[in-house]
């Protein structure tokens, strides 16, 4: 028997409760030996209020979150597997979004903790942030993931995010059977001051085998972080 993907791993039995499309999509991994691609249209990119503009800047210089609003934005997602430079297997969510004013992107690395209990986040290309997250299949076959404690790494900073400017990610993920699409939406909520930041949409996806086509260049982030 094959080693499950570090999703099925975190999830344990939940898995199985899953939609099939969900199952397979969330199968990507080394032994799988998948990779995933998705292609489709974000019908709407939001934002909060003008206090988050500055903070949304920032982070799009290195691939964390959107700087700008839209509708019916075309977009990629790829989940490709591969080895970090520690040896842990990693899976990426690199999300590019074909904006008016030109692409951004939006990227991730997943890896399993070392306690199997969730899944490490790492935001952006230099890895400075990393986010808990939590999986639960929900009783119509849908995928909810949640963020937990997030952290800020640089040399030897290694520091909590404070409530008061970090924010809870919830994902949504679910197969529409009618209209043979994922569907997908994403909210970014800060405690005190409400909504930050999202997006919803759908897509089709295509899997491809990783052994031959690779980790194509760019996907990796400019850093990895070894903190768990």
């Amino acid at each position: 028997m094959t080693d499950p993907s570090i999703f099925r791993t975190v999830m344990g039995a939940d898995f199985d409760r899953l939609h099939p499309r969900l199952r397979r999509r969330f199968s990507v991994g080394l032994a799988s030996g998948e990779a995933c691609v998705g292609r489709g249209v974000m019908d709407r990119i939001w934002h909060g209020g003008a206090f988050v503009k500055p903070f949304l800047a920032l982070g799009a210089t290195r691939n964390i979150l959107v700087p700008r609003e839209g509708r019916d934005v075309p977009f990629v997602i790829e989940n490709v597997p591969y080895v970090d430079t520690y040896g842990r297997e990693t899976v990426t969510f690199v999300r590019t979004f074909d904006l008016p004013a030109g692409p951004r992107r939006f990227d991730a690395q997943m890896v399993l903790s070392p306690k199997g209990d969730r899944v490490l986040d790492y935001l952006g290309t230099h890895q400075h942030l990393a986010s808990d997250l939590y999986f639960r299949a929900e009783p119509d076959g849908s995928l909810l993931i949640r963020s937990g404690e997030h952290r800020f790494r640089e040399g030897a900073v290694d520091v909590r995010v404070p409530e008061l400017i970090g924010a809870t990610a919830e994902v949504r993920e679910s197969y529409d059977d009618a209209a043979d699409r994922f569907r997908i939406q994403v909210r970014v909520v800060n405690r005190y001051f409400g909504p930050l930041f999202g997006y919803e949409g759908s897509f089709r996806a295509t899997y491809s085998d990783i052994r031959s086509c690779g980790v194509r260049p760019g996907l990796r982030p400019v850093r990895e972080e070894s903190r768990a």
